[in-house]
């Protein structure tokens, strides 16, 4: 998938996925912060978050040298099943691609939920199966079993629809806090068709807004149970220990 944003669509298509990302993360606070995945997106740029990793699967081609170069944040190699980071200690993980790409999606979602702070964000971008990139994608597989045609989009992976990836996240205990869908322009090949196209975002937005070729998700880590601190706290336990009056025998004595 590296490769293929190279291509014109895949140019496109980054675009869209980069500013989404950097309105995602720019306001969001913490210590730690994770990428998984797709160091063509630089996903936390816009964020100030003081320790952050890029992480690769190692059976991909990785250049930890260029990546500390380009994105600023330190390298990592691990499987993404099993990350080397403790239960509740990151505040932002970013998944562009990763779970459709993965081997099991599942259990990859699932250590990302065991590693997120309660009231962490996870932030998901996937292709979208309802669209017209999917229903090409569909169709030129048909015909490569047949001897006929190109993959219009990476070989590798599968599509994870969006109904499905809230079922997923819910099941979790995740709570969706904003969603939206983009990349409306058909499935053509060249900048100049793209570019012909421009049109079609506006009115896909409009008209049809689900339909886009790809979805992005925001959503947060829910526990049950916990219920956070005001920042007045200290103040809060020195006023339940004043003085309180206590009815003694008719009278009223004050006690500490």
């Amino acid at each position: 998938m590296q490769d293929w944003f190279d291509t014109p669509p895949g140019r496109y298509l980054l675009a869209w996925e980069q500013d989404q990302f950097d309105h995602a993360v720019a306001d969001v606070f913490g210590y730690h912060a994770l990428q998984l995945g797709l160091d063509k997106v630089h996903g936390l740029r816009t964020n100030r978050i003081p320790h952050r990793w890029l992480a690769a699967d190692p059976g991909t081609e990785f250049d930890a040298d260029a990546v500390v170069r380009r994105h600023g944040n330190a390298a990592l190699l691990t499987e993404f099943d099993a990350l080397p980071f403790a239960a509740n200690s990151l505040d932002l993980v970013l998944l562009p691609h990763t779970l459709e790409l993965s081997a099991d999606p599942h259990a990859t979602l699932r250590e990302v939920e065991r590693v997120l702070v309660p009231e962490g964000r996870v932030v998901i971008c996937c292709m979208n199966p309802a669209s017209l990139w999917g229903m090409r994608q569909r169709r030129a597989r048909l015909y490569r079993r047949l001897g006929l045609g190109d993959l219009f989009l990476p070989e590798a992976g599968d599509f994870i629809g969006y109904r499905r990836m809230r079922d997923w996240l819910r099941l979790l205990g995740f709570e969706v806090e904003s969603s939206r869908f983009g990349a409306y322009r058909p499935a053509v090949n060249t900048d100049a068709w793209l570019e012909r196209y421009r049109w079609v975002d506006a009115v896909g937005a409009r008209w049809w807004p689900i339909f886009g070729a790809v979805y992005f998700l925001v959503a947060v880590k829910r526990v049950r149970g916990m219920r956070l601190l005001n920042a007045d706290w200290r103040l809060a336990g020195r006023k339940r220990a004043a003085t309180a009056p206590v009815p003694i025998a008719g009278r009223i004595h004050k006690t500490d």
